[in-house]
Protein backbone atom coordinates (compact mmCIF):
# COMPACT_ATOMS: atom_id res chain seq x y z
CA UNK A 1 0.00 0.00 0.00
CA UNK A 2 1.24 3.35 -0.91
CA UNK A 3 1.49 6.35 1.60
CA UNK A 4 1.77 10.04 1.08
CA UNK A 5 4.70 11.08 3.48
CA UNK A 6 6.22 8.83 5.47
CA UNK A 7 4.88 5.35 5.92
CA UNK A 8 3.48 4.66 9.19
CA UNK A 9 5.47 2.64 11.89
CA UNK A 10 4.09 -0.48 13.17
CA UNK A 11 5.22 -3.11 15.52
CA UNK A 12 6.14 -2.88 19.42
CA UNK A 13 9.36 -1.83 18.93
CA UNK A 14 11.39 -2.53 22.30
CA UNK A 15 15.02 -1.86 23.38
CA UNK A 16 15.78 -4.44 25.94
CA UNK A 17 17.79 -3.62 29.42
CA UNK A 18 21.49 -3.84 29.38
CA UNK A 19 23.12 -7.16 29.04
CA UNK A 20 26.43 -7.76 30.95
CA UNK A 21 28.65 -10.79 29.80
CA UNK A 22 29.68 -13.54 32.03
CA UNK A 23 32.52 -15.01 30.64
CA UNK A 24 31.72 -18.41 29.59
CA UNK A 25 28.57 -18.26 29.10
CA UNK A 26 25.92 -18.52 26.27
CA UNK A 27 22.76 -17.58 27.45
CA UNK A 28 20.93 -14.71 29.02
CA UNK A 29 17.65 -13.04 30.17
CA UNK A 30 16.49 -10.98 28.13
CA UNK A 31 13.98 -7.79 30.05
CA UNK A 32 12.57 -4.27 29.77
CA UNK A 33 12.14 -2.31 32.53
CA UNK A 34 12.85 -5.36 34.49
CA UNK A 35 10.40 -7.76 33.54
CA UNK A 36 10.97 -10.55 30.82
CA UNK A 37 10.49 -10.50 27.64
CA UNK A 38 9.87 -12.97 24.46
CA UNK A 39 9.97 -12.28 20.77
CA UNK A 40 8.14 -13.81 18.50
CA UNK A 41 10.74 -15.29 16.98
CA UNK A 42 14.83 -14.79 16.37
CA UNK A 43 14.19 -13.04 13.52
CA UNK A 44 11.92 -10.16 15.08
CA UNK A 45 14.88 -8.72 16.80
CA UNK A 46 18.29 -6.49 15.77
CA UNK A 47 21.18 -7.95 17.91
CA UNK A 48 24.64 -6.52 17.74
CA UNK A 49 27.43 -8.13 19.92
CA UNK A 50 30.94 -6.37 19.52
CA UNK A 51 29.52 -3.53 17.36
CA UNK A 52 28.51 -6.10 14.50
CA UNK A 53 25.00 -7.14 14.04
CA UNK A 54 24.98 -11.22 14.47
CA UNK A 55 22.89 -13.61 11.72
CA UNK A 56 19.31 -14.77 13.53
CA UNK A 57 18.90 -18.57 14.06
CA UNK A 58 22.67 -19.00 13.00
CA UNK A 59 25.09 -16.46 15.41
CA UNK A 60 22.15 -16.85 18.07
CA UNK A 61 18.67 -18.13 18.60
CA UNK A 62 15.57 -17.49 20.94
CA UNK A 63 13.64 -19.34 23.47
CA UNK A 64 10.99 -17.69 25.51
CA UNK A 65 12.67 -14.75 26.79
CA UNK A 66 15.89 -16.38 26.85
CA UNK A 67 18.89 -15.72 24.11
CA UNK A 68 21.72 -17.91 23.34
CA UNK A 69 24.27 -17.29 21.53
CA UNK A 70 26.33 -19.52 18.83
CA UNK A 71 29.80 -19.92 21.12
CA UNK A 72 29.94 -18.54 25.34
CA UNK A 73 30.97 -15.18 25.72
CA UNK A 74 33.92 -14.11 27.08
CA UNK A 75 35.20 -11.58 29.08
CA UNK A 76 35.46 -7.99 27.54
CA UNK A 77 32.90 -9.44 24.36
CA UNK A 78 30.29 -6.60 24.70
CA UNK A 79 26.09 -7.00 23.59
CA UNK A 80 25.80 -3.32 22.51
CA UNK A 81 21.94 -4.01 22.03
CA UNK A 82 19.09 -6.26 21.38
CA UNK A 83 16.03 -4.59 19.94
CA UNK A 84 12.56 -6.16 19.47
CA UNK A 85 10.75 -4.76 16.56
CA UNK A 86 7.93 -6.89 17.86
CA UNK A 87 5.37 -8.81 15.36
CA UNK A 88 5.51 -6.79 12.54
CA UNK A 89 1.88 -8.17 11.10
CA UNK A 90 0.70 -6.74 14.94
CA UNK A 91 -0.34 -3.13 15.71
CA UNK A 92 0.54 -3.77 19.21
CA UNK A 93 -1.34 -1.95 22.26
CA UNK A 94 -3.62 0.83 20.18
CA UNK A 95 -3.82 4.08 21.15
CA UNK A 96 -7.22 5.38 22.98
CA UNK A 97 -10.10 5.76 21.33
CA UNK A 98 -9.16 4.41 18.18
CA UNK A 99 -10.58 1.23 17.68
CA UNK A 100 -13.88 0.87 16.18
CA UNK A 101 -16.93 -1.69 16.79
CA UNK A 102 -16.76 -2.71 13.40
CA UNK A 103 -12.94 -4.05 14.46
CA UNK A 104 -14.81 -6.51 17.05
CA UNK A 105 -15.21 -10.03 16.39
CA UNK A 106 -17.92 -10.37 18.80
CA UNK A 107 -20.72 -12.02 17.37
CA UNK A 108 -24.68 -10.95 17.40
CA UNK A 109 -26.12 -7.24 16.65
CA UNK A 110 -23.85 -4.66 17.61
CA UNK A 111 -25.90 -1.12 18.30
CA UNK A 112 -27.05 1.45 20.07
CA UNK A 113 -30.04 -1.38 21.73
CA UNK A 114 -27.26 -4.24 22.97
CA UNK A 115 -24.20 -4.53 25.09
CA UNK A 116 -21.01 -6.63 25.11
CA UNK A 117 -20.96 -9.59 27.44
CA UNK A 118 -18.36 -11.13 28.99
CA UNK A 119 -18.21 -14.26 26.66
CA UNK A 120 -17.54 -11.75 23.38
CA UNK A 121 -21.41 -11.81 22.45
CA UNK A 122 -23.59 -9.03 21.80
CA UNK A 123 -27.08 -9.40 23.48
CA UNK A 124 -29.89 -6.82 24.54
CA UNK A 125 -30.65 -5.67 27.97
CA UNK A 126 -34.06 -8.39 27.98
CA UNK A 127 -31.33 -11.14 27.63
CA UNK A 128 -29.82 -11.24 30.81
CA UNK A 129 -28.01 -14.39 30.43
CA UNK A 130 -30.30 -16.67 32.33
CA UNK A 131 -33.64 -15.72 30.16
CA UNK A 132 -33.76 -14.23 26.96
CA UNK A 133 -37.10 -13.16 25.52
CA UNK A 134 -39.10 -15.07 22.61
CA UNK A 135 -42.18 -13.65 22.05
CA UNK A 136 -44.40 -10.28 23.50
CA UNK A 137 -48.03 -9.95 23.53
CA UNK A 138 -49.69 -6.50 24.51
CA UNK A 139 -53.07 -6.78 25.56
CA UNK A 140 -56.47 -4.16 23.86
CA UNK A 141 -59.12 -3.76 25.45
CA UNK A 142 -62.05 -6.43 24.18
CA UNK A 143 -59.60 -9.35 23.60
CA UNK A 144 -61.32 -12.54 24.73
CA UNK A 145 -58.10 -14.06 24.80
CA UNK A 146 -54.75 -14.08 24.23
CA UNK A 147 -52.69 -16.52 22.06
CA UNK A 148 -48.90 -16.76 21.75
CA UNK A 149 -48.20 -19.22 18.81
CA UNK A 150 -45.46 -21.22 17.50
CA UNK A 151 -43.67 -19.69 20.64
CA UNK A 152 -42.06 -23.40 21.92
CA UNK A 153 -39.25 -24.66 20.00
CA UNK A 154 -36.36 -26.68 20.54
CA UNK A 155 -34.29 -23.71 21.44
CA UNK A 156 -34.79 -23.79 25.07
CA UNK A 157 -35.52 -26.23 27.46
CA UNK A 158 -37.96 -24.60 29.54
CA UNK A 159 -39.77 -21.34 29.63
CA UNK A 160 -41.07 -18.40 31.59
CA UNK A 161 -44.43 -16.52 30.64
CA UNK A 162 -44.55 -13.01 32.78
CA UNK A 163 -47.81 -11.45 32.90
CA UNK A 164 -47.55 -7.86 33.83
CA UNK A 165 -50.65 -6.16 34.88
CA UNK A 166 -53.82 -7.84 33.02
CA UNK A 167 -56.77 -6.20 34.06
CA UNK A 168 -60.00 -7.83 33.40
CA UNK A 169 -63.52 -6.61 31.80
CA UNK A 170 -65.16 -8.85 34.08
CA UNK A 171 -65.16 -8.32 38.43
CA UNK A 172 -64.06 -11.52 40.38
CA UNK A 173 -62.54 -13.80 37.55
CA UNK A 174 -59.94 -16.29 37.51
CA UNK A 175 -56.94 -16.69 34.62
CA UNK A 176 -57.11 -19.66 32.93
CA UNK A 177 -53.64 -20.82 30.53
CA UNK A 178 -54.57 -23.61 27.65
CA UNK A 179 -51.65 -24.64 25.90
CA UNK A 180 -51.54 -25.95 22.01
CA UNK A 181 -49.95 -28.31 19.91
CA UNK A 182 -49.79 -28.39 15.95
CA UNK A 183 -53.52 -29.72 16.22
CA UNK A 184 -55.02 -26.55 18.04
CA UNK A 185 -55.45 -25.29 21.75
CA UNK A 186 -55.67 -28.60 24.38
CA UNK A 187 -59.59 -27.79 25.66
CA UNK A 188 -60.83 -31.09 26.51
CA UNK A 189 -62.98 -31.89 29.54
CA UNK A 190 -60.57 -33.71 31.57
CA UNK A 191 -57.09 -32.59 29.98
CA UNK A 192 -55.89 -30.30 33.06
CA UNK A 193 -55.66 -31.20 36.60
CA UNK A 194 -54.20 -28.51 39.01
CA UNK A 195 -53.71 -27.14 42.34
CA UNK A 196 -54.21 -23.68 44.06
CA UNK A 197 -53.22 -22.31 47.40
CA UNK A 198 -53.95 -18.69 47.94
CA UNK A 199 -53.35 -16.02 51.09
CA UNK A 200 -55.29 -12.77 51.27
CA UNK A 201 -54.18 -9.77 53.20
CA UNK A 202 -57.66 -10.25 54.96
CA UNK A 203 -56.17 -13.34 56.71
CA UNK A 204 -58.03 -16.21 55.10
CA UNK A 205 -56.69 -18.63 52.82
CA UNK A 206 -58.83 -20.39 50.24
CA UNK A 207 -57.96 -23.50 48.13
CA UNK A 208 -58.69 -25.06 45.32
CA UNK A 209 -58.26 -28.24 42.49
CA UNK A 210 -59.55 -29.76 39.96
CA UNK A 211 -58.88 -33.52 38.71
CA UNK A 212 -59.77 -33.32 35.11
CA UNK A 213 -60.83 -29.42 33.51
CA UNK A 214 -60.64 -28.01 30.04
CA UNK A 215 -58.22 -25.35 31.28
CA UNK A 216 -55.07 -24.73 34.08
CA UNK A 217 -56.65 -22.18 36.45
CA UNK A 218 -54.00 -20.27 38.02
CA UNK A 219 -55.81 -18.28 40.95
CA UNK A 220 -58.62 -19.30 43.12
CA UNK A 221 -60.59 -15.97 44.30
CA UNK A 222 -60.76 -13.93 41.69
CA UNK A 223 -58.69 -10.94 40.65
CA UNK A 224 -60.81 -7.24 40.16
CA UNK A 225 -61.69 -4.91 37.16
CA UNK A 226 -61.45 -1.99 38.75
CA UNK A 227 -58.93 0.27 37.05
CA UNK A 228 -56.51 0.01 39.64
CA UNK A 229 -56.54 -3.70 40.03
CA UNK A 230 -54.85 -6.04 38.47
CA UNK A 231 -53.04 -9.30 38.34
CA UNK A 232 -49.46 -10.06 37.54
CA UNK A 233 -47.24 -13.08 37.72
CA UNK A 234 -44.95 -15.96 36.23
CA UNK A 235 -45.70 -19.38 34.86
CA UNK A 236 -42.86 -21.54 34.27
CA UNK A 237 -43.18 -24.13 31.60
CA UNK A 238 -41.39 -27.21 31.64
CA UNK A 239 -39.78 -29.31 29.03
CA UNK A 240 -43.03 -27.92 26.37
CA UNK A 241 -41.59 -29.96 23.54
CA UNK A 242 -41.25 -33.41 25.17
CA UNK A 243 -42.87 -35.82 23.88
CA UNK A 244 -42.58 -38.86 26.40
CA UNK A 245 -43.69 -36.81 29.57
CA UNK A 246 -47.27 -35.15 30.29
CA UNK A 247 -46.58 -31.01 30.60
CA UNK A 248 -46.01 -29.46 33.71
CA UNK A 249 -46.61 -25.72 34.91
CA UNK A 250 -46.00 -23.52 37.67
CA UNK A 251 -47.37 -20.07 38.39
CA UNK A 252 -47.00 -17.67 41.25
CA UNK A 253 -48.69 -14.79 41.22
CA UNK A 254 -50.32 -11.67 43.36
CA UNK A 255 -53.59 -9.49 42.42
CA UNK A 256 -55.97 -7.46 43.93
CA UNK A 257 -59.53 -7.38 44.72
CA UNK A 258 -62.70 -5.07 45.78
CA UNK A 259 -59.77 -2.12 46.32
CA UNK A 260 -57.80 -3.72 49.53
CA UNK A 261 -57.57 -7.47 49.39
CA UNK A 262 -54.46 -8.73 48.29
CA UNK A 263 -54.12 -11.90 47.03
CA UNK A 264 -51.03 -13.95 46.46
CA UNK A 265 -51.56 -17.36 44.79
CA UNK A 266 -49.07 -20.28 43.97
CA UNK A 267 -50.60 -23.30 42.18
CA UNK A 268 -49.04 -26.10 39.94
CA UNK A 269 -50.86 -28.21 36.45
CA UNK A 270 -50.33 -30.45 33.98
CA UNK A 271 -51.62 -30.60 30.80
CA UNK A 272 -52.12 -34.38 30.27
CA UNK A 273 -50.92 -34.92 26.48
CA UNK A 274 -47.64 -36.17 25.29
CA UNK A 275 -47.53 -34.56 22.17
CA UNK A 276 -45.21 -31.43 21.72
CA UNK A 277 -46.77 -27.95 22.77
CA UNK A 278 -46.60 -24.89 20.07
CA UNK A 279 -47.79 -22.09 22.58
CA UNK A 280 -50.43 -20.91 24.63
CA UNK A 281 -53.76 -19.10 25.36
CA UNK A 282 -54.00 -16.79 28.10
CA UNK A 283 -57.77 -16.14 29.29
CA UNK A 284 -60.10 -15.42 32.17
CA UNK A 285 -62.69 -17.05 33.29
CA UNK A 286 -65.47 -15.00 31.75
CA UNK A 287 -65.70 -11.84 29.67
CA UNK A 288 -62.78 -10.31 28.31
CA UNK A 289 -59.54 -8.92 28.58
CA UNK A 290 -59.04 -5.10 28.98
CA UNK A 291 -55.29 -4.38 29.20
CA UNK A 292 -51.82 -5.80 30.73
CA UNK A 293 -48.81 -7.36 28.82
CA UNK A 294 -47.26 -10.91 28.28
CA UNK A 295 -43.96 -11.87 27.61
CA UNK A 296 -42.75 -15.27 27.41
CA UNK A 297 -38.82 -15.95 27.66
CA UNK A 298 -36.72 -19.17 26.67
CA UNK A 299 -34.41 -20.18 29.95
CA UNK A 300 -31.19 -20.73 29.00
CA UNK A 301 -29.95 -24.10 30.29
Amino acid sequence: MAYIGKTPTIGNFQVCDAISVVNGQAAYTMQVGSVNVSPESANHMLVSLNGILQKPGSSYTVSGSTITFASNLVTGDVIDFIQILGNVLDLGVPSDSTVSLAKLTATGTKDATTFLRGDNTFASPTDNGRFTLVSTATIGGGATYIDMDDVFSATYKNYLLVFTSVNPATDNVQFHIQVKTASGVVSGGSDYVYGITQPRSNGATTNAYSTGASFYRLNDYGTGNATAESGSGTVMFYDPRSTTFYHTMICNMTSLSNGVDALGNFSAGTAKTTTALTGLRFKTSSGNLDSGVLKLYGAND
